[in-house]
């Protein structure tokens, strides 16, 4: 099969080169996608208006294809707000807390709850209740505060946010750019390549941290006799056991449905979704009574405001980056002879430059950390997504592998362990130093990326 590139094919790739430039400098790439889409447009369909009406095509498309992650997100926000002012949040944690009596319990206790509380709550409310609660217990067991930040930032912003198995947040996006119609292909291929990933960063991370502790014992000691023993003030009451009690309760009920009727895409979504606002519209009305009938709808506008807040810019990106998929590229494009631009050119570059294994894993682990470094984990995955069914439409690839070590590239460096500006909201809730912090994570999660492509490239 051959491709003749175009004046527009070249003017789409100058503009995505413009893109990651841009994402490299940390600046938001919004208005050069904005700008490709007018021009790409324009040029393609030999009509400026028909080039402006493309813009809004595209976030039409890419809103479709993003909205029902987006939903199901903005109701587990809200929930999760609802847990933290009723002290439910308190409630499930706490029993945690009482095992650390070590810092070696301390420090992966951490980071296991800090990761399942990031699977169903997302990390950025779970860094919240994890460093309200269990960090303070990790100090009193002797653990460093700048360990107790790589547990959360590793376990949290990396393992969870870039496997995201039960929201599905991640790989749906990467799935709908890789031109999977559900992310079930995106999660199985991920399995080993988050496990070797996880594995290799937190155990390098922990080696490094106990060899530290050993040298400058006098710190820690300082640091624990710092924290002060207190208990974190809440007002509980009936209501707050309850949601404590049936908030887990209900979610493990859902993965085990999930499990047993291989529900997974809109089905696995809905269902979670269903339940969070279930749980938030009952919790609210025994937490306040009929002031809860209110309430629920400050819950959903507050979940929501936080959803579109994450989501308005990838649905920008994933616009622009849908031009390279032909099914979308059609219908953002409103032509039927559209093709997609970065399918042609992964066509035309296998048919010039011998492509194989090792070179594309190369190039989709490199594009996920370029485009990663916008601080934004998800911004990446739109593109990684298009990048690995560029490559398959070029040589025989796993295109499922190649997509989610993209996003496994993408995540862990946006989602923030390696990038100060990413890594400000663990920082914060526990008194580090984002610099000092992304220097700790860096080897770490170096050693990481280089095992995780060695295993996709076996894989594939």
């Amino acid at each position: 099969m051959t491709v003749e590139l175009t004046f527009a094919h070249w003017l789409f790739l100058f503009w995505v080169v413009v893109i990651i430039i841009v994402m490299g400098l940390k600046k938001d790439p919004l208005v050069p996608c904005i700008l490709g889409l007018v021009s790409v447009g324009w040029v393609f369909t030999h009509s400026f208006i028909s080039g402006i009406s493309t813009v809004f095509n595209a976030l039409i498309v890419a809103g479709n294809e993003f909205w029902g992650i987006i939903v199901v997100i903005s109701l587990i926000v809200a929930l999760s707000k609802l847990l933290h002012d009723t002290g439910a949040d308190y409630l499930i944690m706490r029993p945690v807390a009482r095992f650390m009596v070590n810092p070696d319990i301390a420090f992966w206790a951490t980071g296991i709850a800090m990761m399942v509380a990031s699977w169903f709550f997302w990390p950025s409310p779970a860094t919240a209740l994890i460093g309200a609660i269990l960090f303070p217990a990790a100090i009193r067991a002797g653990l460093p505060a700048m360990g107790a930040a790589m547990a959360m930032n590793l376990f949290g912003h990396g393992i969870a946010l870039s496997t995201d198995y039960i929201i599905q947040g991640a790989p749906t996006i990467t799935a709908r750019a890789a031109g999977f119609a559900d992310p079930s292909p995106i999660i199985s291929a991920s399995i080993p390549l988050a496990m070797t990933m996880g594995a290799v960063t937190t155990l390098s991370a922990y080696i490094m941290l106990k060899r530290e502790m050993a040298q400058d014992s006098d710190q820690v000691a300082a640091e624990q006799a710092a924290m002060v023993r207190q208990e974190v003030g809440r007002d509980l009451n009936q209501a707050s056991y309850f949601l404590a009690i049936i908030t887990p309760l209900a979610f493990a009920v859902d993965v085990a449905l999930m499990w047993l009727l291989k529900l997974t895409g809109g089905d696995a979504t809905a269902l979670l979704g269903s339940t969070a606002v279930l749980i938030l519209s009952l919790g609210a009305v025994l937490s306040y009574g009929w002031e809860g009938l209110e309430r629920v709808t400050d819950y959903v506008r507050e979940g929501f405001m936080f959803g579109i807040k994450i989501f308005a810019p990838v649905i920008i990106i994933g616009g622009f980056f849908f031009l390279g998929k032909g099914e979308l590229a059609k219908v953002i494009l409103n032509a039927q002879e559209a093709t997609g631009f970065l399918e042609d050119f992964g066509i035309a570059l296998a048919q010039t430059v011998p492509l194989n294994k090792i070179v594309v894993a190369i190039v989709s682990l490199v594009t996920g950390i370029v485009v990663g470094l916008d601080g934004s984990g998800f911004s990446p995955l739109p593109l990684v997504g298009s990048v690995a069914a560029t490559f398959d439409k070029a040589i025989t690839v796993d295109k499922a592998t190649l997509a989610a070590l993209g996003q496994i590239a993408g995540v862990w460096t946006g989602g923030g362990t390696i990038i100060p500006w990413g890594l400000i909201p663990v920082a914060a809730i526990t008194g580090v130093n984002p610099i000092d912090l992304a220097r700790k994570n860096f080897i770490p999660v170096m050693l990481g990326f280089t095992a995780t492509t060695i295993v996709a490239i076996l894989l594939m």
